[in-house]
C-alpha cells in the first residue's frame, strides 16, 4: 500500500466516528446507528447496515478461508454480501460470516457466530447461532424489568441503579 493512502487510512481510522470511518471505507450504512467498531472486514464495500442499528465490538467477514484451497487452487477466492436490516442490535463479539442477511428487528447475542441468515423479529444466540425466540417473546419475558431510563443523564440513572431492589434486575 502506498505511504500516503496508509497514513490517510490510519488518520481516518484514529480521527474519525466508528460510522465515518466505516463509510470512508466503503460500507453502506444508514441513519441512527450507533457503530462501536473500528475494525472492518478486507472487503468492507460487500457490507450494508440499514436504520436504527447497533453494532457493538462484533466481527463481519466477507470472504471465506481460501488460502488452504490455494495450494491445489491458486486463484481461488470466494467472497459473500452482509446485509443488515433496521433495527438490528448485534452484540459484543458476535461473528458475522459472509454470505449472511439479517432481517429486521434482529437482536443477535454476545459472542453470538452467525453462520446462516436470520428472519426478521427473531433473537438468536450459540455457536452456530439459532433462534431462541422472537423479539416479541423476548420483550414480554423482560418487561417487568424495564426502568424507562434511556433517556436519563448517567448520573441519574445511577442513582436509580444502585437504589433499586434486587427483584427489578434480571436473575438467570
Amino acid at each position: 500500500m502506498n505511504p500516503i493512502k496508509s497514513i490517510t487510512l490510519l488518520y481516518h481510522r484514529i480521527f474519525s466516528s466508528p460510522t465515518k470511518y466505516a463509510r470512508y471505507l466503503g460500507v453502506t450504512i444508514g441513519s441512527n446507528n450507533l457503530i462501536g467498531k473500528h475494525h472492518w472486514s478486507s472487503e468492507p464495500y460487500l457490507i450494508t447496515i440499514g436504520n436504527y442499528c447497533q453494532l457493538t465490538n462484533c466481527k463481519i467477514f466477507t470472504h471465506g478461508g481460501g488460502q488452504c484451497i490455494r495450494n491445489l487452487h491458486p486463484l481461488f477466492d470466494c467472497f459473500g454480501k452482509v446485509v443488515i436490516g433496521d433495527y438490528v442490535y448485534i452484540g459484543s463479539n458476535a461473528l458475522i460470516m459472509p454470505g449472511v442477511t439479517i432481517g429486521n428487528n434482529v437482536l443477535v447475542a454476545a459472542g453470538s457466530v452467525v453462520t446462516k441468515s436470520i428472519p426478521s423479529n427473531s433473537v438468536v444466540a450459540g455457536n452456530p447461532a439459532r433462534i431462541i425466540c422472537t423479539v416479541d417473546e423476548y420483550y414480554d419475558r423482560n418487561q417487568n424489568y424495564d426502568l424507562q431510563s434511556k433517556n436519563i443523564p448517567s448520573s441519574e440513572k445511577r442513582k436509580l441503579l444502585l437504589n433499586l431492589s434486587d427483584n427489578k434486575f434480571i436473575h438467570k
